[in-house]
């Protein structure tokens, strides 16, 4: 495990909105991106992923006017994943501002271009989003939102992205993205265990205890979230938040497998 493994907020950007899903369906409005982009900017925040499900579905990145002034706003490290489909779009993200792209139905849809964008740019700039449904001998790999079977185990499709020369694997367990259930220790591990590019583990949290897990228990080299920086309470009210760099320090550092 690193000795500063990082811990992500996941925002969903709807639009010119930022919503939060459960299990990739049914969006809850949480805020205007850079008002919530401001609130996180007040926190110690490692990096924050930011997931364009209107783009992913429309296989089109936002506008470019829109990240330029979402990038502009935030002073943390962003990443941007949705509807890229070419290195030139890639290109444009980055020259926007954005340190890194998210590329998740490209991989399958012509993985030629994720090479070539890692040749152009650097593996540093280049995170495959693997979404995975279903658990054990029956967890399958799916793209367009989670909406397609590419028929493929994660651990296979992980070595393949890896192949392709990206920097890190955005891991997101489908069934339990939103449902603040906990993570899914299996396959997380199983991921780690075959890649040695990092394994950001996703989908699940539901307590901030739980966001050590995944790294003293499946090797994983960072954390993201959503709901759980974005909701408080069992009614699931927004509210914007982010643990204190001392408490991350403590979870970390405190062991929850003994």
């Amino acid at each position: 495990m690193q000795l500063n493994p990082r811990i992500i907020p996941c925002l969903l950007l709807d639009g010119e909105a930022l919503v939060k899903t459960t299990q990739f369906a049914d969006p809850v409005y949480v805020g205007d991106p850079v008002n919530v982009l401001s609130i996180f900017n007040s926190f110690e925040v490692d990096e924050i992923v930011l997931l364009d499900i209107t783009a992913a579905h429309r296989r089109s990145p936002a506008p470019d006017a829109l990240l330029a002034h979402l990038a502009e706003e935030c002073f943390i490290p962003l990443a941007y994943g949705g509807g890229l489909t070419t290195v030139e779009q890639i290109g444009r993200i980055l020259k926007i501002g954005f340190e890194k792209v998210v590329l998740n139905t490209l991989l399958f849809d012509d993985p030629g271009v994720v090479r070539d964008a890692v040749t152009r740019f650097g593996s540093q700039a280049v995170v495959a989003s693997i979404d995975v449904r279903g658990d054990g001998s029956m967890a399958s790999v799916f793209v367009r939102g989670a909406s397609h079977d590419v028929g493929e185990d994660p651990v296979s499709w992980a070595r393949k992205a890896e192949r392709l020369g990206v920097g890190e694997v955005l891991l997101t367990a489908v069934d339990r993205e939103g449902t603040m259930s906990g993570f899914d220790l299996d396959l997380i591990g199983a991921v780690t265990a075959a890649v040695s590019v990092p394994v950001i583990a996703h989908g699940g949290a539901g307590k901030r205890s739980q966001l050590a897990l995944p790294l003293h228990q499946s090797g994983a080299s960072a954390v993201a979230a959503g709901s759980l920086f974005v909701f408080q309470g069992t009614q699931r009210a927004v509210l914007i938040n982010y643990p204190a760099r001392p408490q991350i320090v403590r979870l970390i550092a405190s062991d929850p497998t003994t």
